[in-house]
């Protein structure tokens, strides 16, 4: 792990070069403007918080062990909260004070035999899903960990009423505003991998299963929910299972980019979970969805950031290092089909912008949504070797942008869109940002209709939170 930083490091190295420490239950001071009457609720983000551990670095950002940042907002103000996810690999090697565990992108330390004899660590380092008793830390390749929604103590493992052993619970659940109904999946890996989809009621608990074989071992991080569609994309990555599972190789190493294979087009009735249509068009790869929705014609519409290739998983592998060298730029797309037999019937590129981590309203997943939140580079600087640095809204009817440039050094999360408790019409534009002018984090809030103009809100942290993957809103009176 990098502790002093030569002058040619990005500033966004900072946040990756100290360890991140946590913070009880503490009031947060307001730097400037003032809290919105209408924010009330509370704002959870997850993400890699440790990255060295005996000093050695992990493999992969995605290696980190998971902390959550809870703020919570009531008519007092503000208090945050961080801790890290307790779970059982974080235990042991805290005791032991090195890493014993393989992971995304690291093997057991050891001959490589120790891989048959000890499980892979799950970080819980991804994202969260607010229930109503619980907080769920999610990490797609196991099941998620309980955790306290107000101290953010760990209270376990959760099956959810319907994970058996050996069936994962992913990081992108889809959420229906209207039913309840929470949608998700889970990879169960092997040289043809089964793809679990699962339906639960409000409360998490799982009511509905069902399984279909895939063609060998693909990565799928995301899916998209389209008014009575369950959509999966599945990119021309394929894991070499052998290296990886005997413990020659971590699993990001063992991926291989194949696009002579093409994207794969799996449509699920969300309904009864069965497979509708599988098709195959172009390859490209994607992390995540913006949303998708019957779009009035019978056709599906689906908006997510696309890559070319899958470059993108080396570039955050050399997150950890400090130093970023290969690019791997995406932008927004839209893609329409039929959802009877899969095939797509327009390709467009809506925003030749490189960003990432597209949100929309929570109300509006499934359903048609006008605009689009995201992670932005900014203009006039080195993609490849910065991160983020602003934030946006797309307009999807006009095909505007409004930008919210954080300025020079400063780094934001994904957006996260929060509904104003008073005003239906109204929203606000949270996201936790690392100053790496002063080594500090803060929580930055926007009017969502007026990016381009100062935050209405700033709040101080008590140390540095770096920057994570994914978050997300519970309204309601803390």
């Amino acid at each position: 792990m990098i502790t002093e930083l030569p002058s040619t490091y990005k500033a966004w190295a900072k946040a990756f070069s100290q360890r991140a420490q946590e913070f009880p239950l503490t009031p947060l001071p307001l730097i400037g403007g003032r809290i919105p009457e209408g924010l009330r609720g509370s704002l959870y983000r997850n993400g890699p918080a440790r990255l060295e551990r005996g000093g050695e670095s992990v493999g992969h950002w995605f290696d980190g062990d998971g902390a959550i940042l809870a703020v919570h907002f009531s008519d007092g103000g503000a208090t945050g909260v961080y801790r890290y996810v307790q779970t059982a690999g974080y235990l042991a090697e805290s005791q032991a004070g090195k890493y014993l565990y393989s992971n995304y992108g690291m093997t057991a330390p050891g001959l490589f035999w120790n891989q048959w004899f000890k499980p892979t660590k799950n970080a819980a380092n991804t994202s969260v899903l607010a229930l109503p008793d619980k907080l769920l830390a999610l990490w797609e390749a196991g099941k998620p960990h309980a955790i306290d929604l107000e101290t953010l103590e760990t209270e376990g493992l959760d099956d959810l009423s319907g994970l058996s052993k050996g069936m994962s619970y992913s990081a992108h659940p889809k959420c229906d505003a209207q039913t309840g109904e929470i949608f998700n999946f889970g990879i169960t890996p092997g040289i043809n991998a089964t793809l679990n989809i699962y339906k639960s009621d409000r409360t998490g608990k799982i009511l509905q299963k069902a399984s279909v074989t895939l063609d060998g071992l693909p990565l799928i991080h995301d899916f998209v929910m389209a008014g009575q569609y369950l959509v999966f994309f599945v990119p021309p990555v394929r894991v070499n299972l052998l290296p990886a599972a005997i413990g020659l190789s971590s699993f990001s190493d063992a991926m291989e980019w194949k696009p002579q294979l093409g994207t794969q087009i799996l449509i699920f009735d969300r309904e009864t979970l069965s497979l509708i249509s599988r098709s195959e068009t172009e390859p490209w790869y994607q992390w995540h969805f913006a949303n998708g929705y019957m779009d009035g014609n019978s056709s599906v519409a689906i908006d997510f950031v696309r890559y070319r290739d899958f470059q993108t998983n080396q570039r955050l592998k050399e997150v950890v290092t400090g130093q970023i060298q290969t690019p791997a730029k995406a932008t927004l797309w839209q893609v329409r089909l039929d959802p009877q037999t899969g095939k797509i019937q327009k390709t467009e590129e809506l925003l030749d912008r490189d960003c990432e981590f597209p949100v929309v309203p929570q109300s509006q997943i499934g359903k048609p949504s006008r605009k689009t939140y995201l992670s932005l580079q900014r203009q006039g600087v080195d993609t490849t070797k910065e991160i983020y640095g602003a934030i946006a809204r797309f307009d999807n009817q006009t095909g505007t942008l409004n930008e919210a440039d954080l300025g020079e050094n400063r780094y934001p999360t994904e957006p996260i869109y929060a509904p104003d408790a008073i005003n239906p019409e109204r929203g606000w534009l949270l996201t936790v940002v690392f100053d790496g002018n002063t080594n500090s984090s803060e929580v930055w809030i926007f009017d969502s209709q007026r990016l381009d103009e100062e935050p209405v809100c700033k709040l101080g942290l008590p140390s540095v939170v770096p920057m994570g993957f994914h978050g997300t809103w519970k309204p309601g009176i803390f």
